[in-house]
């Protein structure tokens, strides 16, 4: 078979099937521990101004200069949605929400788009869920922020996570430490790959995100933030890193961790799989950005937040050797033959979804050896058979496929009777 004329844009992929179930496993995890926190749910749209991400985000980052899908409308500059926190923080400001009582907390799930190159763990349309706390300044925050993450992935079977995390300090303190930097890279800047020779122009904050060997050998050895910090700052991270001792999240203290967002100040942290075979990609990346409000135009408002990579995360899921159940059978399948049947069984079928039993059916079939096929391989444990002759007499054949034992009773009292089959099998199991 030749190449199909249409297939998915370079770094994009359908999501469906298997696939579909993982991501829908981490959505209802997320909105469970969403819920228990009371998060809001906020769809911000996909696409924004451009400059909303080249001030949020900032002018010297990688998402900016290289990652952003950008085009023009009637004169507008519109980018499809790089992150998600500087969308967020706009629909805080622009929707009022600092009368709310703060702070104000909120969760997304959605598509983001960038510009890279695709390989292991990289789209060009990728799936984030994050979860956003707006209007306090507390390092208490920070560490439920951290908690919040951990356990989700917890909860989503991972295992051998570790925390890193850092301070990037403030406006008071980083200038400090930017000219240490600056000093440092310039004596060594020959050896730098060449983005980090930009980067050394615009940002020398940058180089320290950089993946490159010979930059990372370079980095190992420059000047720490941690050396750096003013009191506010270095207090602020003590109190996060006690927070996470009393509440057991395994962390380590990692002086380089920048993250590629200008947004940032104080907190900022990543978690890994420790055994994954990438172990550069991170599952979950966030920290505080409380200047975020200001360089967009409102008022100064502190806040922390992060986000999960959902493929990413979904690689390792299906790595495990625990096979999540992903997959709800129904126990009951209906399996029906002539015209008469499949009308009356499209009756049963929504009386069955309004009494929340979960039914599998292959109504398009006229084979009854394809449907109890259909059924065996379900694992259902009662089959419902309406033939020709059932439907005319108003009855229905329940199949207990265990025993092998099977009884004819009226249709209008299959409902009832599924259901009290159903509750004395929950209770044998």
């Amino acid at each position: 078979m030749g190449r199909l004329k249409f297939q998915t844009p370079t770094g994009m992929h359908d999501i469906v099937g298997e696939e579909e179930k993982y991501f829908q496993k981490i959505f209802d995890i997320c909105q469970k521990i969403a819920n228990f926190y009371r998060f809001e749910r906020i769809e911000t749209p996909i696409l924004e101004q451009t400059a909303l991400f080249t001030k949020g985000v900032g002018n010297a980052t990688d998402i900016v200069q290289k990652q952003m899908f950008t085009f023009n409308s009637n004169g507008d500059s519109l980018t499809l949605r790089p992150e998600g926190t500087a969308p967020v923080m706009r629909a805080y400001l622009q929707l009022g929400m600092k009368s709310l009582p703060q702070p104000v907390k909120l969760w997304y799930f959605g598509p983001f788009f960038r510009k890279e190159r695709p390989q292991f763990g990289r789209f060009r349309q990728f799936w984030q869920f994050g979860f956003e706390i707006i209007g306090n300044k507390s390092p208490v925050l920070d560490s439920l922020i951290l908690q919040i993450f951990y356990n989700l992935l917890k909860e989503l079977n991972l295992k051998d996570l570790i925390v890193e995390i850092n301070s990037i300090g403030c406006s008071n303190c980083r200038p400090h430490f930017k000219r240490a930097l600056l000093s440092y890279f310039k004596a060594r800047q020959k050896s730098l790959c060449q983005d980090c020779k930009k980067r050394l122009k615009e940002n020398p904050l940058r180089i320290l995100d950089c993946k490159q060997e010979k930059c990372r050998q370079i980095i190992s050895q420059a000047p720490q933030i941690l050396d750096y910090l003013c009191e506010e700052c270095h207090n602020h991270l003590k109190e996060v890193l006690e927070f996470c001792d009393e509440i057991s999240i395994p962390y380590s203290l990692n002086p380089y961790l920048v993250r590629g967002l200008d947004y940032y100040t104080k907190t900022t942290f990543e978690i890994f799989e420790t055994k994954s075979e990438n172990k550069n990609l991170a599952l979950v990346g966030g920290g505080r950005y409380d200047n975020l409000a200001k360089i967009l135009g409102g008022v100064s408002t502190p806040a922390v937040g992060g986000a999960g990579g959902v493929e990413r995360i979904v690689i390792l899921m299906k790595k495990q050797k625990e096979k999540l159940n992903l997959f709800y059978q129904p126990k009951v399948f209906l399996a029906q033959l002539g015209k008469l049947a499949k009308r009356k069984s499209l009756i049963l079928l929504e009386e069955f979804r309004k009494s929340k039993i979960l039914v599998g059916e292959l109504i398009s079939s006229e084979s009854l050896k394809s449907q109890l096929d259909r059924a065996n391989k379900m694992g259902a444990r009662y089959v419902l058979i309406l033939g020709q002759k059932e439907a005319l007499r108003d009855e229905i054949i329940i199949k207990d496929m265990k025993t092998g034992t099977q009884k004819t009773i009226k249709l209008d009292k299959v409902v009832k009777e599924i259901k009290k089959r159903l509750k004395n099998y929950a209770s044998e199991s």
